[in-house]
C-alpha cells in the first residue's frame, strides 16, 4: 500500500472529539471500548470483532492487565500479548457490566442480534463515526496507525526499541511496522541540529 493510500492518523484533538461523539451514540460503552481497542491497543477490525473475554481475564474471570490475542483472532499468526492501557481497561470493565442485550457472550463486542460482530461491522462503525465528524481519509485502520506511530516515537523514552513496537503491532517484519509510522518533519529538523 502506498503512503498516499494509508489511513490518516488521528490527532489528539480528533481522538478527543471521537470519544465525546461516542457518548451520544446508542451504545456508548461498547463504542468507546471498540474505539479504544483501536487507538490504545492498535487492534485491527478483525481482532476487535474476534476478541473474547478469555483473552482479557485471568483464571478467576477478573480483568487482567493484558490482551492475550490468539492467532485465530488475528491476521495470520500475529497473535500477541498487548499490555492494557488504563483508559482501555476501564472501558472494558464498563462494557463487561453493560454488555449489549444483557446476554452473556464469550465475545467482547456484541450487537442486539448477535453474540459476536464481524470485522465488516467494525469497519462500518468507524466509517459512520468519522463521516459524522468530517474526518476525511480516516478509517478503522487510523487508530492502529496512530498507535504504532505514537509507540514508535515514545519507545525510546522507556528503554525500548522499534522491535518492541513491531511485537505490539503483530508484524512479522520490521519493514511492515516502519510503513505504518507517520514521518515527523519537525523531529527531522531538530535531529539534524543535534548530529
Amino acid at each position: 500500500m502506498g503512503l498516499k493510500r494509508q489511513a490518516k492518523i488521528l490527532s489528539k484533538g480528533q481522538t478527543d472529539a471521537v470519544l465525546a461523539y461516542l457518548t451520544a451514540t446508542r451504545y456508548p460503552e461498547r463504542n468507546r471500548a471498540v474505539f479504544l481497542l483501536s487507538v490504545r491497543a492498535g487492534l485491527r477490525a478483525k481482532e476487535i470483532a474476534s476478541l473474547t473475554w478469555a483473552m482479557l481475564t485471568d483464571a478467576e474471570g477478573e480483568s487482567g492487565d493484558a490482551i492475550r490475542l490468539v492467532d485465530q483472532a488475528s491476521k495470520g499468526s500475529s497473535g500477541r500479548t498487548i499490555p492494557l492501557n488504563r483508559e482501555l481497561k476501564a472501558a472494558l470493565v464498563q462494557i463487561q457490566k453493560a454488555q449489549v442485550g444483557g446476554r452473556a457472550s464469550p465475545f467482547v463486542v456484541t450487537t442486539e442480534r448477535a453474540r459476536q460482530t464481524s470485522a465488516a461491522a467494525i469497519v462500518n462503525l468507524f466509517a459512520v463515526w468519522y463521516r459524522a465528524l468530517g474526518f476525511n481519509g480516516c478509517s478503522s485502520h487510523s487508530g492502529r496507525r496512530g498507535f504504532i506511530t505514537n509507540a514508535a516515537r515514545k519507545i525510546g523514552t522507556v528503554g525500548g526499541s522499534l522491535r518492541d513496537v513491531q511485537l505490539l503491532a503483530g508484524h512479522a517484519s520490521l519493514s511492515t511496522t516502519q510503513r505504518y509510522i507517520e514521518p515527523h518533519a519537525d523531529a527531522q529538523r531538530r535531529i539534524v541540529d543535534l548530529v
